[in-house]
Parts: C-alpha cells; structure tokens; sequence
C-alpha cells in the first residue's frame, strides 16, 4: 500500500510535451493544481495559451509527412510498445491518475491503466489492416480508392479518465498515420504527459504526438480554431461540444463529440432483481459517479421499487468516501472543490424541488468528498431527472409498463447509453431498438472494449470511439480513376 502521507507532497512542476521534449509555456506562465483528496498543492503545470498550441501544432504538421509514409507494421511496432510500457509503469501510473483524479486505487490499477494499454494493443494490430477497394465501374476503367490518414488531430479530453480517453483518441489516430497534439483537462493532465514521454520511448519520432496543458477557453479554444487542424476529437460537456462546434466552422474542419449523458437504468420485475439493484449502485456511483455513462436515473417497475429502493440504499451507504490511495476504497473524493459545490447544489435542488433524499448528500473534508446520494419520488420534470449532475447522486423513478418505461428513458436531451434489467429476451431486444441511445446493456451496465463502438445520439454528441468505425473518422478516401483504353 501506498503511504498515507505521499498525498501531501507536491509534485515537481510538469511543462508541455512538443517534439519529444519538455517546453515551458511561451509567457512563461503556469497554474496550480490541487490534490482532489486533500485541497492541498499538488502540482503546477506550465500554462498554454495560443502561442503553445501553434508551436505544437507546426511540430505536428512537420511530423505528419514522414508518420504518414512510415511502414504500417513500424506504426503497430510502436503501438504495441506503448502498450508494454504502460503495463509496466502500471503501479506509478495508477498513483499519479489518483492523485490528480481522486478515483480509487483499485479502479486505476485494475481499469484506467490496463484499459489505456489495451487499447494501444488493439490498434496496433488496426495499423496493417485498413484498406480501401476496387470498384466495378463503367467503361474501361480501373477505379479504386484510398484511405488516407486526415493530418493533424486536435484532441481533447475529459478529467474523469484522463489516461484512458488519451488512448483512445491517440492510439487510432496514430495507427492511421495522424498526427496528434493532446490538449488534456486542466484537473488531470498528469498522465498525458506520462502518455507523451512513454510513446517517445517506445519509438515515436518528435512531433508525432505534442501535449499542451492549459485552460479550455485559452489553449483548448487555440487548438479547435487552427487552420492546420484537420479534426477535432472532444470528450466533455454538451455545451462546450456547442462552443466548439461552432468554432470549428470558421475552418471547415472535421468535429467528432462525444458529450454528456442522464443514463435511463431501467429494472423490469421480471429480472433478477437483488442483482439488478445491486448492480444499480455500481452503475450510478462508480468513479465517484464521475463517467458519462453513468446510470444516474434507476427506472423501476412499481411493484419492484421499495424492494428495489432499499437495496440501492443498502449498497449506497457502504461505498462511504474514503482515502483514494486505500485499496479497499470504493469512492474517493470528487475532482475539485468547484466541482464539489456544483454537485452540493444539485442536491439541494432536488430537495427543494421535492424529491425525498433517502441517503447521503453530506460532504466532509479536507477534500471533496460527498457522500453518495439517492433520492426517491423524483419526477421526470425535476432537475435531477434532466441534467447531468456528474457525481454521485442517483434519482429513483417509478414506472408502469414497457411503453411508459421508453417514453420516460428518452424524457431528456441525452442519449449516450441505457440499460436494461429483464429475464424477457422479446422484452429486452425490442426496448433496446426504442430507446435512443449509442449504447445499451441487457443485464449488465458500463461494459466497455477498445473493439465496440462507442458514442451517444441528440445532445450526447456524434461520432465514435473504439473499434473499426473511429479509424473511417480520422482517414478519408480517395477515388482513383485509371484508364485502361
């Protein structure tokens, strides 16, 4: 186990990662991030604003010639690397992701960095394997296509899995023959720089992946309005994903968003309910309830829902806050106190607007810890039915029958992932194709492979991450026409 104390160190101060090197901020600017579990100073990160991002990007935009020609088997070589040396840094990597983040110990070392190496893994073998085609054509002519790699990618990621969502989006941009500047969250962007240095030593050329820390509305705004920025990949909030799409117009360059959710959870009295219900808990407060897919609206069948009720209470008041870096922790602090005031105030807006708190709500510190939270007799109108509240706090919702369970799942703006608890295979198929989501679950909830599709419908964004489909985003074709007469 991980001493106590080291919580209270700060680190050294981190600078960008641009051509395979470390670079102050051009000003010469910097700011503070705080340790989420105990509101002390943790680390201070070099401060980007437009001036950083353009010498990452020109350093991507040099790069981009010479990555996209390289062997595809030298690319997957790479990858595959990157991939071994995350494992093998996997104990320091799960202690910075839970320092900067406040998740659990656990959940880092057995998700966030195995998953992140994972998906290294699995585009690798992606690098040698993408390929356009001949098409019958009329006439005398040989026509085929080209896949081509886009140029330079401006990713933005989250703070909730900082390490895991730069794999995403770095390693299939990567296996095509991209080029990428990272800009991660200012909350978290300790990993991403990890992520830079562990790519050079497996054997990325300088360029090829730059990270610039920062402020979203200073180094995140430069990134999205570069003209030599052929796309943008964002992970975070619906309305940043607005701003940035309206940005990205002034360039015509290509956006992927994926973006917010209010998960519809929904248990039918056929299930196995105990475990439906239990898993309910993990569904709503996993990572401190800190992950877009969360399960934060619990739609229960009527004649289930005091049964189902005080289970969820029952596993709600055991995963009690505590120390991030204890292994036996289920639920660490959230990310920062701002963060932590947002959450306290959708709290007492759901008592105000009626709901019953059946437990928790209290926050303590040193810290920004609050304590999971479930509300029942909350209606579809309540603020907490509707908006993304991004913290552990679980809004209980009755239903009568099939049709009122996927008209109230589809009650909100979102549409990023369901789930479905039933023994009835008819039942659950054919819910599955109404309700409007990108995801859903049978009997399970918060499944995830580097080799599934993943994104959300309406204000959840568009686009995909994982599997074959993100890698026909970051390549376009190309027509080739030949005349054989």
């Amino acid at each position: 186990m991980v001493e106590r104390s080291i919580q209270s160190l700060p680190l050294s101060a981190r600078r960008h990662w641009i051509s395979n090197q470390e670079a102050d901020s051009r000003a010469g600017e910097t700011f503070e991030k705080k340790n989420p579990a105990t509101g002390e100073l943790l680390v201070t990160h070099a401060r980007g604003r437009r001036e950083d991002v353009e010498a990452a990007v020109a350093s991507a935009r040099a790069a981009f010639p010479g990555w996209a020609k390289t062997d595809p088997n030298e690319r997957a070589r790479v990858l595959w690397k990157a991939g071994e040396l995350i494992m093998a840094r996997l104990e320091e990597l799960a202690h910075l992701e839970v320092l900067d983040t406040g998740k659990p110990i656990t959940n880092a070392k057995t998700i966030d960095v195995p998953r992140a190496a994972d998906t290294f893994f699995y585009y690798s073998g992606w690098a040698t394997k993408l390929h356009g085609e001949t098409i019958p054509v009329r006439g005398p002519f040989l026509n085929y296509t080209l896949r081509e790699p886009l140029g330079v990618i401006g990713a933005i990621i989250p703070w909730n899995f900082p390490l895991l969502l730069a794999a995403r989006k770095v390693a299939p941009a990567l296996a095509v023959g991209n080029t990428v500047v990272l800009k991660p969250p200012e909350e978290s962007s300790l990993t991403s720089l990890e992520l830079g240095r562990i790519l050079a030593e497996a054997g990325l050329p300088p360029g090829v992946l730059n990270v610039v820390t920062g402020h979203g509305e200073e180094a995140g705004a430069a990134l999205v309005q570069h003209p030599d920025v052929a796309k943008i990949s964002f992970t975070g909030g619906t309305e940043t994903g607005r701003v940035i799409m309206r940005s990205a117009a002034d360039t015509l360059k290509k956006v992927s968003l994926e973006l917010g959710g209010k998960s519809p959870n929904i248990i039918f009295a056929d299930a196995d309910v105990t475990a439906a219900a239990r898993a309910a808990v993990l569904a709503a407060f996993y990572n401190q309830g800190e992950i877009c897919t969360a399960g934060s609206r619990l739609l229960v069948e009527r004649k289930i829902h005091d049964q189902v009720l005080e289970v969820v209470s029952q596993g709600a008041s055991k995963m009690q806050p505590g120390d991030p870096l204890d292994p036996g922790t289920q639920m660490g602090p959230l990310v920062s106190e701002a963060h932590l005031g947002r959450v306290l105030s959708y709290i007492e807006r759901g008592q105000a607007e009626g709901a019953r708190r059946e437990i928790g709500g209290s926050s303590r510190g040193p810290g920004y810890y609050v304590e999971p939270t479930v509300f029942s007799g909350v209606r579809e109108d309540m603020t907490i039915a509707r908006e993304e509240i991004f913290g552990p706090v679980l809004a209980v919702i009755p239903f009568d029958d099939v049709d009122e369970a996927a008209r109230i799942a589809d009650a909100t703006e979102f549409g990023l992932a369901a789930g479905i608890w039933t023994r009835d295979v008819s039942k659950a198929h054919g819910l599955a194709s109404r309700v409007r989501a990108g995801t859903v679950w049978i009997n399970t909830f918060n499944r995830f492979d580097a080799a599934s599709p993943y994104g959300g419908v309406k204000q959840s964004g568009f686009g995909r991450e994982n599997g074959r489909a993100v890698l026909e985003e970051l390549t376009q074709l190309k027509s080739v026409w030949v005349a054989l007469a």
